[in-house]
Parts: structure tokens; sequence; C-alpha cells
């Protein structure tokens, strides 16, 4: 029996497909999942969410949010979430320059501002990471 996972953000449903077998990065270490798996919420991480389906892995860059499991289904509420292949490398490391430049210059921040440049480095971080595993 197949797993369905669903990977939602705030923008858009990122991912949407039956599988054999997901591993998400939760705040306690990695989670895997196979069909079956008991009813469990749990709270997810900054990391890199493995997906297996026909013997194929793919990757995606998580942050942040829940993930929801039951016998046959997986939920996962991100703050962001990409697929490997959507992630522009130039493009990640320009946001992330940004990011850093301005934390650098924060002397007076908000600190919801401060926070959300900090969380923009870590995701930018983790789509880097994503992206450059085979390397």
């Amino acid at each position: 029996m197949p797993l369905t996972l669903e990977i939602v953000t705030p923008e858009a449903k990122v991912y949407s497909d039956t599988i054999d077998s997901v591993v998400i990065p939760t705040v306690e270490g990695e989670i895997g999942i196979l069909p079956g798996h008991i009813p469990l919420l749990t709270q997810v991480a900054f990391g890199e969410l493995r997906v297996t389906k026909g013997g194929t892995t793919h990757f995606l860059a998580v942050s942040g949010g829940f993930a929801q499991v039951d016998d046959l289904n997986v939920r996962v509420l991100a703050e962001h979430a990409i697929t490997e292949e959507k992630i522009d490398e130039n493009a990640v490391e320009a946001a992330m320059k940004r990011a850093e430049q301005e934390l650098k210059a924060s002397k007076d921040m908000d600190p919801q501002q401060y926070e959300h440049l900090q969380s923009m480095v870590r995701y930018s971080g983790v789509q880097l990471a994503v992206k450059r595993r085979k390397r």
C-alpha cells in the first residue's frame, strides 16, 4: 500500500503524490515514515526532506511547520518548501548574501525582521545543501 504525501506552504501545494517512504527533518531529528505508521503530529525543522518512490529518491528543502501522519497519509504544512529541481543556486546565493549583509548592518532592527532574516539565511543554506549534494 502506497503512502500519500502532500507538502503545502502558505503560497502553494509544493508536492502531492503516492510514495513508498519519506524522511522528514523534525526538531527531534529525522523521522522515517512508511505505510501503516502510527498517527503522529510533529514539528518540522529546517532541513532536507527525502521522498522515495519506485526506487528513486527525490529531495526537497523545507523550513518550519508541522507534519501530520496517519495510516496512509503524510501532510506537511511548511513555511517554505521547494523541490531540488526548482532551486536556482545563483538566486539563492544572492538572497543569502543580501540577508547576511542586512543582518550585519542591523544595529537597531526590529526583532521580528531580525528573526525573518536569520530564517532566510538558514533556509538558503538548506536549499544550497540540497542542490549541491550530488557534487
